[in-house]
């Protein structure tokens, strides 16, 4: 039995008593959960809004920021190659 399929097992076997029921069944405990279930993602947002800020702080610019100015760098690269062929 893998580890996936024995936790299933005993947490369906777990919300059988009738203490966990009871637990389960409290609006408050459910807000903890579904609070407890997003926390990986507020997590990630948070980290992701603090780099950026620091970066903007020290003056550096961030990775998407350096991928725009390479795309726009790569377009200007190919529109002077076409203006100088249609020069010639």
């Amino acid at each position: 039995m893998s580890l996936k399929s024995k936790l299933f097992t005993e947490g369906m076997r777990l919300t059988q008593h009738p203490a966990v029921a009871k637990v389960i069944q409290d609006e408050r405990f459910m807000k903890l959960v579904v609070l407890a279930m997003s926390m990986p993602g507020r997590v990630s947002n948070f980290s992701v809004e603090q780099k950026e800020r620091f970066a903007r702080e020290m003056g550096l610019a961030t990775a998407d920021e350096v991928r725009d100015l390479q795309r726009t760098i790569a377009s200007l690269e190919d529109t002077v190659r076409r203006l100088e062929r249609e020069k010639r």
